[in-house]
């Protein structure tokens, strides 16, 4: 598998997760902090293994160890994941389904960015300013439509 493709499903986002990361229930959420985002994770191609959901700023978009927040839960279609934001801002999720569970990038795992933009197996990894959007103080919302390879191509599932 190449570099870029790892990337996307696992790489950048396969980064050791500190002890501090939090709990998808969102009552422990909100009780934590005074600002996060509730992402909802669609079009999930099945509901095995776990979805990581990780928020960057636009300083350490997509690089190794530098998420702000991280998030694990079962893999579960529709699912909303409450992740706790370090203050207003503009920041980014990606979102990995490890569709087997093994903690591994492997072909059969899915990815997606708040923004849902358009990939490639030429173009895994989305500029910033693609994926960017602002959150304020109090609840946030955010949908992830999750991406997959299929063939020679990277997409949603149909």
């Amino acid at each position: 598998m190449n570099a870029t493709i790892a990337t996307l499903l696992g790489g950048a986002l396969l980064a050791a997760a500190p002890a501090s990361a939090q709990a998808a229930d969102p009552g422990a959420c909100t009780a934590a902090t005074q600002t996060w985002l509730m992402v909802t994770v669609r079009g999930l191609k099945n509901s095995t293994g776990k979805v990581r959901v990780q928020l960057y700023d636009g300083a350490g978009f997509l690089k190794k160890g530098r998420w702000l927040g991280r998030v694990e839960a079962p893999a579960r279609e529709g699912a909303t994941i409450c992740i706790a934001v370090p203050r207003a801002g503009d920041y980014a999720v990606a979102v990995r389904h490890d569709a087997n569970g093994n903690g591994k990038s492997d072909w059969n795992d899915g990815g997606g960015f708040s923004r849902d933009p358009k990939l490639s197996l030429m173009r895994l990894e989305p500029d910033f300013a693609k994926v960017v959007i602002p959150v304020r103080s109090g609840e946030n919302r955010v949908a992830v439509t999750m991406n997959y390879r299929r063939g020679l191509s990277i997409g949603p599932v149909k």
